[in-house]
This record gives C-alpha cells, sequence and structure tokens, in this order.
C-alpha cells in the first residue's frame, strides 16, 4: 500500500506568497509608471495615505485584489487593483480611508465583484457599520468604455449606485479630496461630502473632460480651464477649498476632521487651547467704524473672539459676502457665519447664500452650535441679482435656519435687515439674540426705507432732499438697539470687549443639550 508524502507542518510556503503577492501591490504599475507620476508632482496613493494618516496606524483591506500571472501554474506577477484602501487613526482617531492609484489604468474603475472602494465599495461599508469617517483621496476618471468590450455589454447607469455615499451624509464625516483629475463617477463623489479639498495647479475636476467636451460641443479646452482650482473653487463653489500642494492638502484634511465628531452620535472633540476664558480685548471697542458705509475687517472680528489659531475656513474665495469658519471657544466646538463687510458691504448674493445654507446644515448635522456674526443689509439687489436667483436661493438659506436644532447665537455687529437677517436666527431654540452698540435691524434699512414709505411727503416739501434727511433722522433716533433692548426684544447689548466671555458661558452651558440631542437629524418639507 503506498503512503501519502507526509505533508509539511508549517504553512510557511503559503505565508511566504502571500508575502510576495503583497511586494507586488507595493510597486503599484510599476517604476515607470511611478516615476511618470512623480514627475508630474503628484504623490502615489500610497505615499498619500502614508502622509495623512498617523504613523503605522494603516491596516489595509484587499492588498491581494488584483489580476495575477502565472507561468507553469506559478505566480509570476500581480496587476493590483486601482485602489487602496483600508482602515487607520489620524490624530489617534480611527477612519476608514481610500483612493484610486493613478499608476494602474488610470485609476479607472476595476470590475471586481466585491468593489473596494468607489461609490458602494468596501471602504464606504467600513465607514458606515463602524460610524467613522471617510477620506477618500480622488484620483481617477470612474468608468471608460473599454469595460463594454471586456464585458461584452453596456451596463445601465445606477448600478454602481450612490446609495451609500448619500446615506454616509447623514451619518459620518466624509471628506473628498481631488488629487489629480477627476471626471464622471470620481467627480460625482466629490460632491458628495461634507467638505471637499483640491490641489491648485494639478488637480480638476469635471462631470466630462475636455476630449468630450469638444466632441459634444466642439470647443477646444484644457483641463485646467475646464475644470481647475480656479474654476472648481472660485467661481462655481464645486469645491470647497483649494491646497497649495499636496502636503498642505493632507494637512487641511487632518485639520478639518479634528473640528469633527466620529458620527453624528457623538460631540466635536474638546481641545484645551490655554487661551483664557476671560480674555477681552480692547480692539473690538474701535473695529467696527462710526461711519456706517465703511468696511472693517471681519476676520480680524473673528479671531479676536475665538480661541487663539482655532479657525478653519471654508470656502474662503467663493461666495466671499460671508465668512463660513469653525473656531473654538474654551475649546469646544463652533460655527461661525460672520457677514464681510468689505464685498457688497455684506449683503447676501446667491453664492454667499448657497454656502451659507450649506454649512448651517453641516453644524446642525454634527452638533456644532452656531455664532452668527450679522452685518447684512440684506439680499443682494438689482436686475444682476433677480437673474441669478437670489431670492430663491436665500429664502433656502432662511428654511434651513428655521429648521435649526443646535444651539445659535445671534450676535449683531452692525446691520441686520430683512430677510437675510432672518437667515441668521433660529426661533426653534432659545432665539437668544444680543448686540453690540453698533447694531441696527429693521425690515430695510432707513435710507431706502424713507424713499419709499414717504414718497409722497418728500414730494410736497419745498426741499425734498432736506425733507428726506429729516425723517431719517427722526427714525435713526428711534433704532437705538438701547431702546429695542428696553422692550427686551434684543436679549442684551454688549460691552464689545466682554463678546468672548460671553458667548463662552452660553456655549459652555449648551453641552448638556447638545449631547442629548445628537443623532440623525430628520429634515421635514422640501426646499423652496
Amino acid at each position: 500500500m503506498n503512503e501519502r508524502p507526509a505533508l509539511p507542518e508549517s504553512w510557511a510556503a503559503e505565508a511566504e506568497e502571500i508575502a510576495q503577492r503583497k511586494r507586488y501591490a507595493a510597486t503599484l504599475g510599476g517604476p515607470e509608471a511611478v516615476a511618470k507620476h512623480h514627475s508630474l508632482g503628484r504623490l502615489t496613493i500610497r505615499e498619500r495615505i502614508d502622509g495623512l494618516v498617523d504613523q503605522g496606524s494603516f491596516q489595509e483591506v484587499g492588498s491581494l485584489t488584483g489580476q495575477g500571472r502565472y507561468e507553469d501554474g506559478k505566480l509570476a506577477g500581480v496587476t493590483p487593483a486601482p485602489y487602496v484602501m483600508g482602515l487607520a487613526r489620524i490624530d489617534g482617531r480611527p477612519v476608514a480611508v481610500g483612493g484610486e492609484d493613478f499608476t494602474v489604468r488610470g485609476g479607472t474603475s476595476w470590475g471586481g465583484f466585491r468593489r473596494k472602494g468607489g461609490q458602494g465599495g468596501f471602504v464606504e461599508d467600513l465607514a458606515a457599520n463602524y460610524r467613522i469617517p471617510l477620506v477618500s483621496l480622488i484620483d481617477g476618471a470612474g468608468g471608460t468604455v473599454t469595460s463594454a468590450r471586456r464585458r461584452g455589454y453596456t451596463v445601465f447607469p445606477g448600478v454602481d449606485s450612490f446609495d451609500r455615499s448619500i446615506e454616509l451624509l447623514g451619518k459620518v464625516p466624509v471628506v473628498c479630496a481631488v488629487m489629480g483629475t477627476a471626471a464622471g463617477g470620481p467627480a460625482g463623489r466629490a460632491i458628495l461630502a461634507h467638505w471637499s479639498v483640491m490641489v491648485k495647479g494639478t488637480s480638476q475636476v469635471f462631470a466630462a473632460g475636455p476630449p468630450v467636451v469638444e466632441r459634444s460641443l466642439g470647443q477646444k479646452i484644457d483641463k485646467e480651464d475646464l475644470g481647475g482650482a480656479a474654476v472648481a473653487v472660485d467661481v462655481a463653489g464645486t469645491i470647497d477649498n483649494f491646497a497649495k500642494d499636496e502636503a498642505a492638502c493632507l494637512e487641511m484634511i487632518r485639520r478639518y476632521l479634528s473640528y469633527m465628531p466620529a458620527n453624528v452620535w457623538e460631540l466635536p472633540p474638546v481641545v484645551q487651547t490655554g487661551d483664557p476664558v476671560d480674555r477681552k480685548e480692547e480692539a473690538l471697542l474701535s473695529i467696527v467704524p462710526r461711519e456706517r458705509r465703511r468696511p472693517y475687517d471681519m476676520r480680524r472680528l473673528i479671531k479676536l473672539i475665538v480661541d487663539k489659531d482655532s479657525t478653519f475656513e471654508i470656502q474662503p474665495s467663493f461666495g466671499k459676502s460671508v465668512i463660513t469658519a469653525f473656531a473654538r471657544l474654551n475649546g469646544k466646538v463652533v460655527g461661525i457665519c460672520a457677514n464681510n463687510p468689505m464685498v457688497n458691504g455684506g449683503a447676501m448674493d446667491v453664492k454667499a447664500a448657497r454656502k451659507q445654507t450649506h454649512f448651517m446644515e453641516l453644524c446642525d448635522c454634527f452638533n456644532i452650535p452656531l455664532i452668527f456674526l450679522v452685518d447684512v443689509p440684506g439680499f443682494m439687489v438689482g436686475q444682476q441679482a433677480e437673474v441669478a436667483a437670489t431670492l430663491r436661493e436665500g429664502m433656502r438659506c432662511v428654511y434651513v435656519g428655521g429648521q435649526l436644532s443646535v444651539p445659535t447665537i445671534t450676535l449683531v455687529i452692525r446691520k441686520c435687515y430683512g430677510m437675510a437677517g432672518m437667515a441668521t436666527t433660529s426661533k426653534r431654540g432659545l432665539d437668544l439674540k444680543i448686540a453690540w452698540p453698533s447694531g441696527e435691524w429693521g425690515s430695510l434699512p432707513v435710507e431706502g426705507g424713507v424713499a419709499a414709505a414717504f414718497k409722497r411727503e418728500i414730494q410736497a416739501a419745498p426741499d425734498p432732499l432736506a425733507r428726506e434727511r429729516e425723517i431719517e433722522a427722526e427714525l435713526r433716533a428711534l433704532a437705538s438697539p438701547l431702546r429695542t433692548a428696553e422692550a427686551f426684544a434684543v436679549e442684551d447689548v454688549i460691552d464689545p470687549r466682554e463678546t468672548r466671555p460671553y458667548l463662552i458661558r452660553f456655549i459652555d452651558a449648551a453641552q448638556g443639550a447638545l449631547a442629548q440631542n445628537v443623532g440623525p437629524k430628520l429634515k421635514a418639507g422640501v426646499r423652496p
């Protein structure tokens, strides 16, 4: 009787094959492809992940995925799937992270049965099931027509749906960084994020690239003019922020996540900043000019109030008449919405309305109290503003403000007029409204309102211009914030130097209510 040869007691050979397959995966698209990628001033996906996450914290998932090459039944090499992803930590907190490998097939989608990344992939499932933030490092063009030849048929849109991507937006922070050229599905994913960033000069984002545009419309345009930062960030607001290079981009992602809770069931982390609670800045007493039409530096004002070096601005180059930023007060995260009198006098135009609406929803989703620093004369007016649908976008802002569930504080710095002023208050909560002595408010500014309301009286006067000025002076005397405070129609008028300690008292006191109001936020109705 022939005996079977004894099987080895060790699995060392198989372990070595696993290690070899991982070594193949680590080479990405090969030395030539990597060198070409570097020559364009871009990091590989593995270098990006290493530069983003805490050292040694990346646990890759799916490193063996790819297409093996065999000779005489033995493994001779592996072309890895063009997506790298897994579990990692950023500042000690777990995150799901992944991105396309542009050195393999230009990062185009891989036809594996169980997708590693992209929409509906494992990395999104990881974020959803573990309730941890998702960071997508996008560098690919999505699908390709060559897949139809390989598959033998074309697939219907939605087979790889965005359902999971949409679900994540109500549960965990989602960050998308466009690291190269993003078109199609990857470009769509960049939009389905709470915050997005791109690299100036080396990344672009668009629905379809220059070849498709030329074929469809006959327009010849390069990819930078079509979807570079100057278009996508500054003009369209498609992407929120841009970074000067990839290292700065990765640092911005880390900083953004430092303001975010892990999910909607938690509060944002508290950081000890060492900035005294009772700090009172003398400069605040004179920062607002007595001449009502003179602008001032709202960004400087913000920095004088919040914890030092704690400001992180969202969309600084888009919708510039409003400033939206995260900051900290006594170490606790707050969202700041501040009108910018240096742009259109702070009037809300269509871009500013879009920007403020998104930021309010973001803060409400992740249990971040909002502070409005108000100096808004109203919606932008005129034919251009009407053509741009400023009224509709502005009322969407009012609509979202009316559904806020987080504590809000309204601080009127100077002007608070009309429906744009309504978008800085929340009647669902405490509706705390305070003001500086420079504050003024109403349905519309006195100047324009007098000309309309007293038109006949002014025209009948011997000196119409003088009569108009007399009525304006009379009404302005009644517009003192102290008169409103007498009626408790504004809760307080404060010395500007008291602003920081005043705000901190209320933000500290609100933490218990915030903790009891965590979880997904349900929004009623349909936006106008």
